[in-house]
């Protein structure tokens, strides 16, 4: 199982922001997407559902490491 770490970003803007996010709702995305697809920068965006926002669905993006998580937040355009 990989170890997964957070961006000061994601700790510091995204959680302030976002402040309902868990880190284990963005962990259990990674591990078991919907969908995910590589950006032209290397980063990988991953999309899941989450029963306890209402079946939302959030996206998250890693690092290229796939395991270093920089960004999450509801995506209400995603289109499967």
């Amino acid at each position: 199982m990989p170890t997964y770490s957070f961006t000061n970003y994601f700790e510091s803007q995204v959680l302030r922001k976002r402040p309902y996010l868990r880190k284990e709702w963005c962990i259990a995305i990674i591990e078991n997407p919907i969908r995910f697809e590589i950006q032209s920068n290397g980063r990988v965006r991953f999309w899941g559902q989450v029963s306890e926002l209402d079946d939302r669905v959030l996206r998250v993006v890693t690092l290229a490491d796939r395991v270093t998580i920089h960004n999450a937040f509801p995506d209400r355009g995603f289109r499967p």
